[in-house]
């Protein structure tokens, strides 16, 4: 049997170990021989799965104790009208938007129907490389009520590592397809929110950590799904969430701390993503437009300098068991998603690969 490599963006690739003992419990795991799919939320089984995903979050990822984590459906989409809703209570607000890519501007699209978005363009080009402007030098509205950013553009590949240290602003980022994948001071942030499909699970899940000041906050137009305080005071659990998808992460959140913890996987991240761009950037055949300090560590994106050649190489990596390595239909080219559960051994597949190919067809 062939073995498959899966370079999706998302849903992603979840770690070898998790998916056999999900498989496991799918059938026997829970006592009395029900399912994980049958439990009731309300059951003292989910709740202990519930409080220990909690517990190895806060510590993976440090957290203060005056913050708030949320376990929320409705995807990462969701919380770009939540946010606005929960934290604007007049819709003539202003708010910052930082445009960087497609994801942050989703979220500006989103937001103009709860408030003003002052939009912010960070990116420009240094030698024909798209860049990010230092965060010194956004044009930060100072009558808006908070700051909305994307640390990681999925789509482009393009990541802004610099933490923010604005004075007196509410600061919000989009954290989906980089949580858990290095280390965050969540003392920078008010608000970090992330859909679970990259590094923290499947598909129907969306974590937030909320700095407990903002749940507060009130907004009698705010629909009891969306609410902060509402979600927060029912524990997660106002109505019935999606309990595989909560278990999944849990079990993820496990596996991650079993193996070394976030500093660790960061630095594999980074050992990883540096074999692809090193082939990248070691010949003129592919070409990768983004300025070295602002690469992603998780989405690589590249084309390829002969673009007749991108759909060549698409058809043949996939049969050559290299899974889902079509860019995003905006962005185009080829796009290797390495999220944490992504093996060396996979990642050399592809660097071996494309050797061959550039070979082949140089």
């Amino acid at each position: 049997m062939k073995i498959i490599h899966n370079f999706s963006a998302g849903p992603a690739i979840l770690p070898k170990s998790v998916l056999k003992q999900a498989k496991k419990e799918l059938n026997y795991g829970i006592k009395y021989g029900i399912s994980i799919l049958e439990i009731s939320h309300r059951s003292k089984e989910f709740i202990k799965i519930a409080e220990e995903s909690e517990k190895n979050l806060r510590k993976l990822l440090k957290i203060p104790k005056n913050y708030k984590v949320l376990f929320c459906q409705g995807g990462a989409r969701t919380q770009f009208s939540a946010i606005p809703l929960n934290i604007i209570n007049k819709k003539n607000i202003k708010a910052d938007y930082i445009n960087s890519g497609y994801w942050s501007y989703s979220a500006i699209k989103e937001a103009k129907k709860y408030c003003i978005p002052n939009i912010i363009p960070v990116k420009y080009f240094i030698n024909n490389k798209i860049s990010i402007l230092p965060m010194k030098k956004w044009k930060i509205n100072n009558n808006s009520k908070y700051i909305h950013y994307c640390p990681n553009e999925t789509i482009e590949g393009i990541s802004i590592k610099e933490e923010p240290n604005f004075k007196n602003k509410i600061i919000i980022a989009d954290f989906s397809s980089i949580i858990l994948s290095y280390p965050i001071n969540i003392k920078k942030y008010d608000i970090i929110y992330a859909s679970a499909q990259k590094n923290l699970g499947l598909s129907g899940i969306t974590l937030i950590i909320i700095k407990k000041s903002i749940i507060n906050k009130k907004n009698k137009y705010i629909p009891s799904t969306l609410n902060y305080k509402i979600i927060s005071s029912n524990k997660s659990m106002f109505n019935t969430p999606s309990i595989f998808s909560w278990y999944l992460s849990s079990l993820v959140l496990n596996w991650i701390k079993n193996n070394g913890g976030v500093k660790k996987i960061y630095k594999i991240n980074k050992q990883k993503s540096n074999i692809i761009y090193n082939i990248i950037d070691s010949n003129n055949f592919y070409i990768n437009n983004i300025n070295f300090k602002n690469r992603s560590i998780v989405n690589i994106t590249f084309k390829l300098k002969n673009k007749y050649l991108n759909n060549l190489f698409i058809k043949e990596s996939y049969e050559a068991g290299l899974m889902f390595l079509k860019g995003h239909y905006i962005f185009g080219g080829i796009r290797s998603s390495i999220y944490n559960a992504m093996s060396f051994k996979s990642v050399k597949k592809l660097a071996d690969f494309m050797i061959y190919f550039s070979n082949r067809y140089s």
